[in-house]
């Protein structure tokens, strides 16, 4: 009996190392469990070819660097009289649904498209949002960009738009002549009023929030001036500015579309070189000195710009299936 009970005693200790073994695999350095390989981090990039009538593409990364496509398109544009989908910025929000917005035409829509999706896959109908529509000499409605306020828990859309002989033009046409302006949203069913969000005193597009901690911004943002047309920062105590201490350009000339991603300490940011046809990218530890890495990266071709946000390995999965499916049907349609 003795001996029986020894043996189950010490099968019991035996199936606990096992069971302390198993659960210690799927723990960080911290203790505390984490999820599976399909939570694995991967970073996503929003993209669209010319000439931005096919809709929504997607790019990913593991490190920010290499960037691969995932291949196919997950959303055709039908909002706004353009049809168009440039420039698609995407923002998860703290219930997992992504939201998405883009510039519908180049000229003429005064608002821009909206839609979204818990799996990047399967979509909300899509909205035409009309924010300048108290503008009626409005030209246009482009680069419509989401930042999530976590401070006060709400989407903060800024977007350029000429109204001319509104603001001093300096060589810009009047129709070229570019402020940004804002609005925010709880739900994207209403929206505040649209108000000035930026005039640094010339022409500004393609501009970006970053936070940095409490209190701590920095707008990345396009001097569209010509023969400017190049990437500056400046710095604000809120996501809402105002906006001060306008820098030097830290890239080349024929620059837009900026979108940034920290890696360890460092802040990378993305830019389309049109001129070029070519991606580029910065990285910088204070929005001071900056260090062109444009040579380390690696993008598809025919990228053109969106934004880049966090995503894990079951959305990608999910979302690469979707695309080979697309293939497959197309195939056997052919």
């Amino acid at each position: 009996m003795i001996k029986q009970f020894s043996l189950l005693l010490l099968s019991l200790v035996l199936l606990a190392s096992c069971s302390s073994t198993t659960s210690d695999s799927n723990a960080d350095n911290t203790g505390v469990a984490v999820e599976g390989a399909e939570s694995k981090e991967v970073y996503m990039f929003t993209s669209f070819h010319e000439p931005a009538d096919e809709g929504l593409r997607l790019l990913y990364s593991y490190d920010g660097y290499k960037w691969d496509s995932v291949g196919g398109v997950f959303l055709k544009p039908n909002a706004g009289e353009g049809k168009l989908m440039r420039d698609p910025s995407m923002v998860q929000g703290p219930d997992g649904t992504y939201h998405l917005v883009w510039t519908t035409a180049w000229r003429g829509d005064k608002g821009f498209g909206y839609a979204s999706s818990k799996d990047l896959i399967n979509w909300s109908d899509q909205k035409f949002v009309e924010v300048m529509a108290h503008e009626p000499e409005t030209v246009n409605v482009w680069a419509p960009e989401l930042f999530y306020d976590e401070e006060n828990e709400r989407y903060i859309i800024i977007w350029a738009s000429t109204i001319p002989n509104r603001f001093e033009r300096g060589v810009e046409d009047e129709k070229n002549n570019h402020r940004m302006y804002y609005t925010t949203t709880k739900d994207f069913n209403t929206f505040t009023e649209t108000k000035l969000f930026s005039d640094p005193g010339f022409s500004i597009i393609d501009a970006v929030i970053v936070k940095r901690e409490k209190d701590d911004y920095v707008l990345v943002l396009k001097d569209n001036t010509r023969p400017n047309r190049n990437l500056k920062v400046a710095y604000g105590d809120t996501p809402l500015g105002p906006w001060k201490n306008v820098s030097e350009p830290f890239t080349g000339n024929f620059v837009e579309g900026p979108t940034v991603l920290k890696l360890g300490d460092e802040y990378h940011i993305y830019y389309d070189v049109y001129e070029k046809k070519i991606y580029g990218a910065s990285k910088t530890k204070d929005f001071k000195t900056f260090t062109d890495v444009t040579d380390q990266m690696s993008f598809p071709v025919g990228h053109k710009h969106g934004t880049i946000f966090k995503s894990n390995e079951k959305v990608l999965e999910g979302v690469k299936k979707h695309a080979a499916q697309q293939q497959a049907t197309k195939s056997n349609a052919q």
